[in-house]
């Protein structure tokens, strides 16, 4: 039987993508490592390898769709000795009923559960619009017993109703299941239909402008730690004279590196989390991760949206490092390049829009993360020296904290360190 290719899930937090480019076509043969298709993530743009070979035989979804499910079939792939016929019954999205021994995974959950790759599963939709992952098996005695899939809870992976989920239902039982279920539906979804996306005016003209997923997904993680995660703030002034004198001398010295105020902020917030690890957190439940190393995420923004390029192990790495390191993960961001590894993983986030010429703001955290620094611009202030007024750079940087795993005082002492680091630059390359 033929091949099923399925959308891949190429982040961990992709639930969906856009099938952006086919990069062969129906009738060509493909073999392992070849490249089939350019995907459209939540992060980035990136090409799908394929690690079957074969011809292909049919392309299940145009170039162009968005939202298409990770595991849903995209397309089939012919092995050798078969022909067109082969593919009949096959749409998007799912596959050709199987017979019951064709099934293991209903037998084997916690096996299937474990494979790294999202499950072959097939999918229907819902009167609603939803779409509902079902086994083939599934479907097909659904459909003789006229059980309605909407109403039935899936036991198996990821969810999907299998086998011993409907054997034993009634089709009257399942409706009353799918009622309810509406009218939870309804009564939840109804307050945020009318009172939070409101009609644009009717006299005014407007131009609609479609989300990409990158800004769909910043809109769904944003709001959830906004409503999820207990935020608190502290603030403190940062002199930057002496660190603007350091960087000049520097980068006065060789051409090889031109160093930047945020690349001093990087390393500085490495080694902050280094000296109080108390703040390199992550809330995790019944528990905290504290990590060993500064896995420090940079946010740079791109055309329609931001992503967080990691700055790994930034502790341990110097000034010039992380500046070339900083301009290459920026320029693959903006070029849309960035690989997973390289954006996935920090332990604490820096959003700086000093160059802006903002004063001060408050970052929203990036769950999981506990905390992310927001640094305001440099700028001329009075300060009081010994009794006196005086005139420095200051530089005003912002902790959002989440209070279920960091309390004030530890917030309050990382701000320390980080403002004696930033104000001492020379200790900061000891």
């Amino acid at each position: 039987m033929p091949i099923e290719i399925r959308m891949p899930a190429l982040s961990p937090t992709m639930e969906s993508g856009t099938l952006a480019k086919w990069s062969v076509q129906e009738g060509d043969e493909i073999t392992s490592g070849d490249i089939i298709a350019e995907i459209e993530t939540d992060k980035a743009t990136m090409e799908f390898e394929t690690v079957d070979e074969g011809k292909m035989g049919k392309i299940l979804i145009t170039e162009g769709t968005e939202d298409v499910a990770v595991g849903e079939l995209i397309a089939l792939v012919l092995e050798e000795g078969e022909d067109a016929s082969a593919l009949e019954g096959y749409s998007a999205g799912a596959a050709p009923a199987q017979p019951a021994a064709a099934e293991p995974a209903e037998t084997a959950p916690a096996a299937a559960a474990s494979a790294p790759t999202a499950p072959a599963v097939a999918s229907v939709d819902a009167a609603d619009g939803a779409r509902i992952f079902a086994s083939p098996l599934a479907r097909r005695i659904a459909s003789q017993k006229g059980v309605d899939l909407s109403g039935v809870t899936g036991s198996g992976p990821y969810g999907r109703i299998i086998k011993r989920d409907v054997e034993g239902i009634s089709a009257s039982a399942a409706e009353a299941a799918t009622a309810t279920t509406v009218e939870k539906s309804v009564a939840t979804a109804a307050p945020a239909a009318s009172g939070d996306i409101a009609p644009p005016p009717a006299d005014v003209p407007y131009t609609e402008v479609k989300l990409n997923n990158m800004r769909k997904t910043i809109a769904r993680r944003l709001t959830e730690s906004k409503q999820t995660v207990p935020h608190f703030y502290l603030n403190i002034d940062v002199e930057l004279d002496n660190l603007l004198a350091l960087r000049k001398e520097l980068n006065s010295r060789t051409d090889e590196y031109k160093l930047s105020v945020n690349d001093f902020i990087i390393r500085a917030s490495a080694l902050a989390l280094k000296k109080v690890p108390a703040a390199n957190v992550q809330y995790a439940g019944d528990k905290i991760y504290q990590f060993e190393r500064a896995d420090i995420s940079v946010a740079v923004a791109i055309d329609g949206g931001l992503i967080t390029p990691v700055i790994k192990g930034a502790d341990g790495k110097g000034l010039a490092e992380i500046s070339a390191e900083m301009k290459e993960l920026a320029m693959k961001a903006r070029d849309g390049k960035l690989m997973p590894e390289e954006y996935q993983g920090g332990t604490f986030s820096l959003s700086n829009l000093g160059m802006f010429g903002i004063k001060h703001f408050d970052a929203v955290i990036s769950p999981p993360q506990a905390a992310i620094l927001a640094v305001g611009a440099g700028e001329q202030r009075a300060v009081i020296r010994d009794g006196a007024v005086a005139v420095a750079t200051v530089m005003t940087c912002t902790l959002s904290l989440d209070h279920r795993a960091l309390d004030g005082a530890v917030g309050a002492e990382y701000l320390g360190v980080l403002k004696q680091l930033l104000e001492e630059p020379l200790t900061m390359l000891l």
